[in-house]
This record gives C-alpha cells, structure tokens and sequence, in this order.
C-alpha cells in the first residue's frame, strides 16, 4: 500500500498528467469555431434575425476570444482553478442564456443583449488558454515550443472534435448543439479543475526522456489528424449512417484517452523518484540561476540592472516599452492577418474558383491549421537547441513559405486551392506556437498570462484590416465591374474566376514579406541571447 501511495502521489504532482489534461481542456476549448457553422444557423431559423444581425453576433464571438486581458491579468494573481472556475462560469452563463432565448424558455431578448451574452460565453475560452499555457509552460520550462504548440494545437482542433461528439448523439434539434456548448467545456473543466496547475518539478530534467514523450505524443497528434480528416471528407462525399457516425464518435472519444500513457509511463515504468521542489513563481527561461548567469555574462552597466534585462521577468507595462515586443506583435498582425483573411474567405475563394462543395477545404484547412501549431513548436524548439538560433527564425521562414503560396495563387498556377489551403492553414496554425513562446523566451514567465492576451489581439485587427476591408472591398470591385454599370449599387454580387482573389492574394504575399523582415529584425537583436542561454543550458 505505500508503494502504491507513493506512486499515486507522484502521479497527481506529475507534469505529464497536468499536460495530458490541459490538452484535454484545449481540445474543448474552442468553442467559437462551432459559431459559423453550427450556432449561427440555430439562432438566424428560431428568432429570425438577417444576415447582417448574424454577422454582428459573430463579431460579439471575435471579441470574446481576442479580449482576454482580465483572464491574463487573473492568472498572475490567483490560482489556476479560479481562472479555470471563471472561465467555466462565463461560458456556462453565456451560452445557457443563448440556448434558453432560441429555445424559446425565455423571452426574446434585444440583439445587444445577445451580443453581450454570446461575448461573454466565448470569453470564457481565454481562461481556458490561459490556465493551460501558464501551467504548462511553468511546468516544461524547457519545452516550450512543444508545450505552446501541442496545447494550441488542440484547441485550433476542438471544433471538429465538439462536431464529431455532437454528431454522436444524433440530436432532433438544431438548438441542441448550443446546450452541448453551453455544458461540455464547463463540465470537462470542472472534473480537471485541481490537475491543471503548476505543480512541483523535478530538480533536473533528463531531456532525453522528456523528447521521447514528447514524439509519442506528437504521434498521437498525426494520428488524431488523419482519423479526424478521413471521418471530415467522409461524412463531406457520402451519406453515413448513424450508427457509423457513433461508432466512430466513441472512437475518438477512447482514442482521446490514450496519451493517459504518457504520465503512467512517466511514474510507474521509468521510476520517477528523483527529489522534488518547489516551481519558482518567477522562473524565467531556465532557471533562476542561469538568467543571474546571464546578467553577469551581459555587457550591461551595473546602475541599470534594476530594468528587466532581455530574459528576465517583464510585466506588461515593461515589455511594452521594448522594441522587440512590437517587432514581434506586428510580425504576428501580417502574418495572422494575412492567413485568417484566407480562412474568412475560405468559402467564398471556392465558389468563386466553382467548387460547390466546400467542407472538404473547410476540413483540410482546419487540419493544416492544427498540423502547423504542432509542427511550428517543434521545429522552432529544435532551431533553439541544435543551431542556437532564436525561435523567432522559425516564423520567418514560416512567412516566407506563406508568400509563396500566396503568389502562387496570385499566378493562377494549377491546383492553386489546394496549395493555398494547406500552406495558410499551417503557416497560420505555426505563428501561434512561436510567437507566444518567442514571447516567453524574451521577457519572461511570471507575466506571460498578460503578454500573450495581449499578443492575441493581433487576430482580430489583423482580420478587420485585411479581411474585412481590403479582400471584401476589392471581391465587390471586380464582382460589379462584371456584373456591369446597370447593377443596383445595395444589390448582392457575385465574383467568378480567380481574378476575385488573386490581386488580394498577391497584396497578401507582400504582406508576409514584411513580416518576415520584422521576425529577421527580432533575430538579428536577440541572437547573442540565445547563445548564452543555449551555452548555458548545456553546463
């Protein structure tokens, strides 16, 4: 029995458990994608509102997911399962109010106050992202590429996995989608409230077991991936039944149990008994020795070390006054901005080009995305740790592989979706592996709940810019310019032909030049960093 114990006890402190459960938050933590699709239908049919009273309810659930600077600001002050508790009651509330207006157990309530509820129950899902980066990052300090782009990873995929839950129920009523989002993530939370957390950690790491499980579970990723991509297409090309669809459901829902191995291996077969101790709530890059190890290694005057120094622990009023702070934010603005306008217009792209049948795109890209947070975490950890180069170089090389499937469909070269499609969705997917961990990197741990809230907030000005006023206006110029000077200027028009985003295209792969040039700038100016710190990791 007190083997047993000891074990037990070492398994709940384990990090391999917090991560197997934070990513078990992230997959149902995306609540909004299942907006468009799935939500945004339920509540147009059942109180009647226009598309144009949809699209403001749809900027309500943009908002939520962006603003997420209380949730950030909550994490520095108060324990993980408060931030996970507020965020589960927001969701809870928000979308419990949506579910009772459409269903008509309440009355109908005026649009702005559908607004406020829908914004409120997406924001729910920035305590979610929060609590699970900050815990898991405290926890694999060392890891943080793998940490930010597993955990971002699954929750770019959660809608196509809340799809595939909800499918499994075969429900009668459109509505009940709503119910399922108004419940799911809060009981999921619940039940993992006290496991995601910081936790004590071991008092050296052995990074070689540390990169084994980690390639086991970017296994799993891969073959979550294709499962998921072959259940999408097949339910987008044939007519299954229900009884496929709920066999395959309880499939991945047992499939979603299997990284479970990680921790049980981690405890009860490599024989974790090393020495504990207690995380360093303001533990930067490695340690706190080795960013002391770095100041006295820096060339910096003595009577100006009391200003964070590159590596060190910066709140977000500091990193704020840093020029690599902005670097990065405008990188991502570009960057992100350039791959959501191809999101956004995803569909619209297709019928254009004549494919009716959009889910299979819509299905590759949301793919693409998930692969491209995984891989970019990864490779941007291997930059760091084999060349000594800063993460940062990994988001260049990301921006310039966009740019060229940008102009790629800018040519009009053949087969031109289907590269657009797989390049934006993972150069897109990988900006939110690297630069939050790139942000991590610079300016330390203790504030990164509030500095990656506020580097988020680069999607959704990067989607009003680019999207909702460059690609929309210049579709309509070339949809009227065919449509002929007799048409009705508030008639609705329609492009065809590639033409109606080919000049978008190739304004967007400059775009991404200039990013790259910003992430090179960031390169250039923190690579003596790096070195130290990967010289000093190695001692």
């Amino acid at each position: 029995m007190t083997w047993w114990r000891h074990k037990l006890e070492l398994l709940v402190n384990d990090r391999w458990l917090v991560f197997v459960c934070a990513m078990w938050i992230q997959s149902v933590a995306g609540v909004g994608y299942l907006f468009g699709g799935s939500m945004s239908p339920a509540i147009k049919t059942s109180l009647g509102y226009n598309q144009k009273q949809i699209a403001l309810l749809g900027v309500a659930k943009n908002l939520g997911d962006a603003i997420g600077f209380v949730s950030g600001a909550l994490s520095e002050v108060s324990p993980t399962w408060v931030v996970l508790i507020v965020g589960a009651t927001q969701n809870l509330i928000g979308y419990g109010v949506v579910w009772l207006v459409v269903t008509g157990q309440l009355p109908n309530l005026p649009l702005w106050m559908l607004f406020v509820a829908i914004f409120v129950g997406t924001n729910g899902e920035t305590y979610y992202n929060t609590a699970s980066l900050v815990s898991c990052i405290h926890n694999f300090p060392e890891s943080r590429g793998p940490v930010v782009g597993i955990l971002k990873g699954f929750s770019g995929l959660s809608g196509a996995i809340l799809t595939q839950v909800y499918l499994m129920f075969n429900p009668s009523r459109d509505s009940s989608v709503i119910l399922m989002v108004a419940l799911g993530p809060p009981v999921v939370v619940v039940a993992l409230l006290f496991v995601v957390r910081p936790v004590e950690r071991s008092c050296r790491t052995n990074l070689r077991s540390d990169d084994l499980r980690f390639l086991a579970i970017y296994g799993f990723c891969v073959v979550l991936a294709v499962y998921l991509l072959g259940l999408l297409v097949l339910q987008s090309l044939f007519d299954i039944t229900q009884k496929i669809i709920t066999t395959s459901g309880a499939i991945l829902v047992v499939f979603m149990v299997v990284p479970l191995l990680v921790p049980f291996s981690s405890v009860f077969i490599s024989g974790n008994n090393v020495a504990l101790v207690k995380s360093e709530e303001g533990t930067s890059n490695v340690d706190q020795h080795e960013v002391k190890t770095l100041i006295e290694r820096s060339d910096m005057p003595l009577e100006k070390k009391r200003v964070p120094c590159i590596g060190e622990d910066f709140t977000l009023l500091q990193a704020l006054g840093q020029a690599d702070f902005w670097l990065i934010f405008m990188s991502l603005v570009l960057g992100v901005g350039s791959g959501i306008t191809v999101i956004d217009n995803l569909g619209q792209i297709c019928y254009s080009l004549g494919y009716n049948n959009t889910k299979i795109f819509v299905s590759l890209i949301s793919i693409s995305n998930f692969l491209g947070r995984v891989a970019g975490g990864y490779f941007s950890e291997l930059i760091i740790r084999k060349l000594s180069l800063p993460r940062t170089l990994a988001m260049s090389a990301v921006q310039a592989i966009m740019s060229l499937g940008l102009i790629y469909y800018a040519i009009d070269w053949p087969g031109k979706i289907y590269v657009v499609t797989i390049v934006i969705g993972m150069g897109y997917g990988a900006h939110w592996a690297i630069a939050p961990a790139s942000v991590s990197d610079i300016f330390g741990l203790k504030s990164f709940g509030s500095l990656y809230n506020f580097q988020i907030t680069a999607l959704p000005i990067g989607s009003f810019v680019f999207s909702g006023v460059i690609a929309s206006n210049i579709y309509d110029y070339y949809a009227r310019k065919q449509a002929g000077p007799s048409t009705e200027t508030d008639q609705s028009l329609v492009c065809t032909g590639s033409v109606c985003y080919s000049v978008t295209c190739g304004l967007m792969s400059m775009l991404c030049l200039m990013a790259m040039v910003f992430s090179l700038s960031v390169v250039y100016r923190t690579r003596k960093f790096y070195l130290r710190l990967n010289r000093v990791s190695k001692t």
